[in-house]
């Protein structure tokens, strides 16, 4: 159970209902906006996509340092491919999506269904 706390979080482990909207609805719609449509986009004319992709998982990652470093890193990877997603259709809408999906399997690999 600790190391299932350590990875999910107090958040991710017995989710109420705020907690579900704001993990699968509020965190990826600002998230993306602020990293991919923000930052991401910026930085891709002035530095290059793979400094892009790097900065912007980087960025998405310390977002989470809320959570503790092992979560922060944890979400590296869904930031790089969150990255070559906003790449592939330059629409953070389409990370937003994918982030959500990411959150829902969190959810369900930490909590289980039915939310309790």
């Amino acid at each position: 159970m600790l190391a299932q706390t350590a990875v999910c979080g107090t958040a991710l482990l017995s989710p109420d209902l705020a907690a579900v909207l704001r993990l699968l609805v509020l965190a990826p719609l600002l998230e993306e906006w602020v990293v991919r449509a923000g930052l991401h986009a910026w930085l891709l004319p002035r530095a290059g996509a793979p400094l892009a992709i790097l900065a912007s998982a980087v960025a998405f990652s310390a977002l989470h340092l809320h959570q503790g470093v092992l979560a922060a890193a944890l979400v590296f990877g869904p930031g790089v491919a969150f990255g070559l997603a906003y790449q592939r259709w330059r629409d953070w809408r389409w990370c937003a999506v994918l982030h959500s999906a990411g959150n829902a399997w969190a959810l369900s690999m930490c909590a289980g269904f039915p939310i309790n």
